[in-house]
């Protein structure tokens, strides 16, 4: 069963570029004491993701923080390589843009879509979620589209 409001978020290794390589990052330091939003998306450079879902949270990330929002985190089922390349092409300079390149984090929140019959493997569902303390305090899951997952949609309920 998909991660509901009032779970704990895992704690599994994900990965960000810095200027030395790509970092390990534990889930349990990025929530921990912290107000945090998470969205993720199918993957890095794609159509809707790179258009629509990243810009909207790159517009957005100023009004969401001044809310009490310590971080606002992007994760792909892609590398730190290609999230730091993708996060420099949209300006995401407020946003941390994470990788997921194993789907660790992808898979223990159960929110996995399969893309294989498209050739893109395992890769996450589009969702976003507000999280207090490591703990989720609203999720938007999309079945299509990007209503529930949106900047807008996170900015309703902070």
């Amino acid at each position: 069963m998909a991660i509901q409001i009032g779970d704990t978020l895992p704690n599994v290794t994900l990965y960000e570029l810095s200027e030395q390589g790509p970092v390990a990052i534990s889930t349990e330091s990025l929530f921990a004491d912290k107000k945090v939003v998470v969205f993720a998306l199918p993957g890095a450079f794609t159509p809707t993701c790179s258009a629509a879902h990243v810009p909207g949270f790159v517009v957005n990330a100023d009004t969401i923080k001044s809310r009490g929002v310590d971080d606002i985190i992007c994760v792909s089922v892609n590398d730190a390589w290609v999230m730091g390349a993708w996060g420099q092409q949209q300006n995401a300079t407020a946003l941390r843009m994470l990788g997921d390149g194993s789907a660790d984090f992808t898979e223990a929140v159960d929110l996995v879509k399969d893309l294989t019959g498209a050739g893109m493997g395992v890769r996450s569902q589009r969702y976003a979620l507000i999280a207090v303390n490591g703990i989720v305090t609203w999720i938007g899951i999309d079945a299509s589209g990007l209503d529930q997952s949106s900047a807008e949609s996170v900015l309703a309920h902070l």
